[in-house]
């Protein structure tokens, strides 16, 4: 006979698995996707700022390569209903060099972004209809170097599966702005770490656009998950850019004063 602590072990068990149950049942794919969700944005909560050199590589249809060097900086804002703030500074080649992009993402709102050209020495607003053109050239629009805040998207889980090694959390995410470029987003998470693995986008009439996976992840302070390596493939055109992160930096005493349109011109 089981004896008397083992035999309560037991019961225990069934009885917490027995109030589980109908809560996990009576779950809607929208509220599961919504708490996938809300957990991956919770894991990045309190990095203050971070900075990171970057190589940024594009490629053609027909495999012609040219590489462009660059640096980004980015402020966390604590408020969740305020988004957060980068800057984005090309160093090579030297027909771009001085471009700077800065972005204040906004939730429902859509995003102020300027950019800076030294050719023209003036500041150009990135038109809020135009966040879907290609940044610089490559594969990566305006509108997905935006900070990814948790409010601007509707989520719907879709299934779990594995994403090679790991397993993965399957989410469709829908943008809940206006004047996005997506009709929606498929997004693959880990389930261990809660770390986005792939991203399918969809353009405004429905077909798959581009693919962006992510690679070579690192921890930094014990808690904060950087991918490396970022790898943008537009099916559409066959071209494709590639992102290689390295010299992460994290509370470097980054200032939002460090951020405005009025010190673009000025940085280096």
């Amino acid at each position: 006979m089981l004896n008397t602590h083992l035999r309560t072990l037991i019961l225990s068990s069934i009885a917490v698995t027995s109030l589980s149950l109908p809560v996990l049942a009576n779950t809607s794919p929208s509220e599961k996707g919504a708490e996938i969700a809300k957990e991956w944005d919770a894991r990045d909560k309190g990095f203050g700022d971070s900075s990171a050199n970057l190589e940024m590589v594009l490629e053609n249809r027909h495999g012609e390569k040219s590489t462009r060097v660059l640096r980004i900086k980015t402020l966390e804002m604590p408020d969740s209903n305020v988004g957060d703030k980068s800057l984005t500074i090309f160093s090579k080649p030297r027909d771009i060099k001085g471009t700077a992009f800065l972005s204040f993402a906004q939730i429902l709102e859509p995003d102020d972004q300027w950019l800076y050209l030294p050719a023209l020495k003036r500041v150009k607003k990135i038109s809020s209809k135009n966040k879907s053109g290609p940044f610089v050239g490559s594969e990566f629009s305006y509108e997905d170097l935006s900070a990814q805040e948790l409010k601007k998207y509707n989520y719907k889980w879709l299934n779990d599966e594995a994403c090679g090694e790991l397993q993965c959390s399957v989410l469709e995410q829908t943008p809940a702005y206006e004047n996005s470029g997506y009709t929606k987003m498929i997004v693959w998470y880990d389930t261990a770490e809660y770390r986005q693995q792939k991203i399918d986008y969809y353009d405004r009439k429905g077909a798959l656009l581009k693919t962006l996976k992510f690679t070579e992840y690192r921890q930094y302070l014990s808690k904060f998950w950087r991918a490396h390596n970022m790898y943008m493939v537009n099916h559409q055109t066959g071209k494709k850019t590639r992102l290689v992160y390295s010299d992460y930096a994290f509370q470097t005493g980054l200032k939002g004063s460090d951020l405005t349109k009025r010190k673009l011109s000025k940085v280096r």
